[in-house]
């Protein structure tokens, strides 16, 4: 009996030093109620605590160069309210050339500000047609902002833009000129500067940045297919590269007409010697110092030309493009601006919809508009966005109001200045060869990306 008791009693203490061996080995929890001995596990009822997000790079391309600093003030407000997002800001002067490399060599960016209809049939972006911010757009913008493929929309514009012909009230009050609606009274404006005016470029063109020549085709050449057509029916024409409608190389069209009147004025001594070497900072800088008496351009310059020169305000004045051709109209872009798409090989859509939803946010936007001197195109953003809304609004009215021109993927505005700038070099024995040196680029262009 005693000996029994006895194996049992060795057999009790055997298991608990087994039982003790394994809990200091950490195969069983202790009794113990320390933190540093114990497990923490969830209370019956209770989820289990929430692990932080993954750290997330947004790859951001653009080719705005206004907006760079600004991009990157609000880039990094946003970073503090969403510590892991991170937004990598990439510029590039040519972004629409530079996009293509991306897209063939895999380096895709989440959100860019490029946008060409040749990426939308290639499916290159993320449609955004359900996303709620659309309630507040502006319908016009939102139109413009629509496939015309599709009927979807596949970006998204934060603000209106347009542009026309900006120059200096004080020197057309005092030389008693009036804006130029045909091109005998424009050309006319610019002979009066230079006459009583000889030290004042009449027109400062600013070639060695090929995009602003780009834009003179963009928005006057281009302008008499526009206005002809309207603004579907001509997106329509210039997506489909319809022939018969843009009829690029006809004598005596927008194309042949544009060249000749910009030869025109460089015979005349009207536009600046230094025509193909001149900045689009120099431009600025003419302008804002007295040196020049106008220029085309956007009203993403606004905001540029006030920082430089606080005082000039008063004196910028702001008028649709002469006409060109005979019997046609003066023509003021009036369009989106600053458009946002998301590719579809984005890795991060939903973080890329995040930042997007925060550059749309009401403050956020307003900041935007008046930095960039633009009206936005959301009806909730009541922005003072610059002191030429009174001349914008009379510009709409006195001239027909065209959209930008939905080009080929391949055929940039760097694309059709470089062109523009060898007809100012003298490359083109006539109008009709610069004509049909136009054509070809565009058709190659075009036939490149729908083949």
């Amino acid at each position: 009996m005693i000996r029994n008791r006895m194996v049992w009693f060795l057999s009790v203490l055997l298991i608990l030093a087994l039982s003790a061996a394994c809990s200091s080995n950490g195969k069983e929890p202790t009794s113990s109620g320390s933190a540093s001995s114990q497990a923490p596990t969830a209370s019956a009822g209770q989820p289990e605590t929430e692990k932080p997000p993954e750290k997330v790079t947004l790859k951001f391309f653009t080719g705005k160069v206004e907006t760079v600093d600004l991009m990157n003030e609000l880039i990094a407000k946003f970073e503090t309210d969403n510590p892991h997002i991170n937004v990598e800001q990439e510029y590039q002067k040519d972004a629409s050339n530079v996009i293509k490399v991306k897209f063939a060599s895999g380096d895709i960016p989440d959100i860019t500000t490029v946008y060409s209809q040749d990426y939308v049939d290639q499916g290159k972006y993320l449609d955004l047609s359900n996303e709620a911010f659309w309630s507040r757009v502006l319908p016009a913008i939102k139109e413009l902002n629509t496939d015309i493929k599709t009927g979807k929309q596949f970006r998204a514009a934060t603000n209106v833009t347009m542009a026309g012909i900006f120059y200096n009230k004080r020197v057309f009050e005092e030389l008693g000129l009036k804006e130029a609606y045909t091109w005998e009274e424009f050309k006319g404006n610019l002979q009066t500067i230079k006459d009583r005016k000889p030290d004042m470029t009449p027109m400062f063109l600013a070639g060695k940045d090929s995009w602003t020549l780009g834009h003179l085709i963009e928005f006057m050449a281009h302008g008499v297919i526009k206005q002809q057509f309207g603004v579907t029916e001509a997106r329509t024409a210039f997506i489909n590269n319809e022939s018969e409608k843009l009829t690029f190389d006809a004598a005596g069209g927008g194309i042949d007409a544009f060249a000749g009147r910009l030869l025109e004025l460089k015979e005349a001594g009207l536009i600046n010697k230094d025509a193909l070497t001149a900045t689009y900072d120099n431009q600025k800088e003419a302008f804002v110092t007295g040196k020049s008496a106008l220029f085309s351009q956007g009203m993403w310059v606004l905001g540029d030309l006030l920082t430089l020169n606080p005082n000039i305000a008063p004196d910028i004045g702001f008028s649709p493009f002469p006409a060109i051709v005979d019997g046609t109209k003066p023509v003021t872009l009036s369009a989106e601006d600053s458009v946002y798409a998301i590719t579809s090989e984005s890795k991060h859509p939903e973080e890329a919809k995040k930042f997007l939803a925060f550059l749309f946010q009401p403050e956020n936007l307003k900041q935007y508009s008046e930095f960039l001197k633009s009206p936005p195109a959301f009806t909730d953003v009541s922005a003072d966005w610059g002191p030429l809304k009174d001349q914008a609004a009379a510009a709409l009215q006195s001239g027909v109001n065209i959209a930008f021109t939905d080009t080929p993927s391949g055929f940039s505005g760097d694309d059709a200045g470089r062109i523009v700038q060898e007809l100012l070099a003298g490359k083109y024995k006539s109008t009709g060869d610069f004509a049909s040196a136009y054509k070809a680029a565009w058709d190659k262009a075009w036939s490149a990306t729908n083949k």
